[in-house]
């Protein structure tokens, strides 16, 4: 006589959760907010050039858009609030993890 074994197939549910902006992203995002058509800055608070990797980012999670194009900085991107990023930035809900973008 041979044993059989059942074999069990076991599913684990992945909750495809929605990203969440780093600090840094959403501090740039915030300041979003009060502006005019959702216009975000070039530059934070201390007069620091915005990393462009944080512009980056939120561009390819659809917070923000591109706006128009800087004639003086052609390499600066003037970006905009989406829909998507008017919510992320009023929900307020920062990803937990440690990010090198936040020094």
């Amino acid at each position: 006589m041979s044993r059989r074994r059942d074999a069990t197939l076991t599913v684990v549910n992945f909750e495809r959760q929605t990203p969440r902006p780093t600090a840094a992203q959403m501090s740039w995002l915030k300041r979003g907010l009060d502006q005019p058509g959702g216009k975000l800055p070039l530059f934070d608070v201390d007069g620091q050039r915005i990393n462009p990797r944080t512009i980056k980012a939120c561009t390819e999670q659809g917070w923000a858009e591109p706006w128009f194009d800087n004639p003086v900085k052609p390499d600066w991107l003037v970006c905009k609030l989406t829909e998507a990023g008017r919510a992320a930035a009023l929900a307020g809900h920062i990803d937990p993890t440690p990010d090198a973008e936040d020094d």
